[in-house]
């Protein structure tokens, strides 16, 4: 059995490079997305659902549990990092790198706290897959992604652009260490729908 880690769909702050607040909910583009992941993971043998409590993971998870019919439960440890009050404010306005290793943004998580709580958060899911009789969806953020992918997992390949992860992207993993990965960052159910949008 596998662990499927996914990234939530498209919002309109993502969309046009603005860092978001945990409220944003997904674009109608992202819903889109959505739907096509449900459909993508119908075949995938998806047993169980976790989510980060975020809008926008979680509205994505809704979909796949719409697809699946299996239990969906909610987990804010796998929350997208808190960058505090650089919330609401675009990239291109920014004269530094917000992702820098050693930047630590007003008010919010430094990169130190924020590999701690994936550590902890990455914890209660090999726990619950290892409890889960088929594959496991988790449903979270990029830079979450990132952080497992880089510290955590046998990547076999490096990510494929910089920071970023596609919309509803799936990375599979193995359920035990040391975490092989066998499918990075794929948005292959977007592809004909020209939904796909930038990582």
């Amino acid at each position: 059995m596998a662990i499927y880690l996914i990234r939530h769909g498209e919002t309109a702050l993502n969309a046009s490079g603005v860092m978001q607040s945990p409220e944003t909910p997904l674009s109608e583009n992202g819903l889109a997305q959505a739907e096509r992941l449900g459909a993508r993971l119908l075949a995938e043998d998806i047993a169980h659902i976790l989510a980060s409590d975020y809008a926008r993971a979680a509205m994505t998870a809704d979909a796949v549990q719409r697809a699946t019919g299996v239990a969906l439960d909610s987990e804010p440890l796998l929350r997208e990092r808190n960058l505090g009050d650089l919330r609401g404010r675009a990239y291109a306005e920014l004269d530094f790198d917000p992702f820098a290793e050693g930047y630590a943004p007003p008010n919010g998580e430094t990169w130190e706290a924020f590999h701690e709580r994936v550590d902890r958060a990455w914890e209660q899911v090999v726990g619950l897959a290892a409890r889960t009789d088929g594959n496991l969806a988790v449903v979270t953020h990029g830079l979450v992604c990132r952080s497992v992918v880089l510290r955590l997992a046998e990547a076999g390949q490096a990510p494929t652009s910089g920071y970023g992860w596609f919309n509803t992207s799936v990375t599979i993993l193995d359920q035990e260490p040391p975490f092989k990965v066998h499918l990075l960052n794929c948005a292959r159910h977007l592809e004909d729908a020209e939904l796909k949008g930038p990582a």
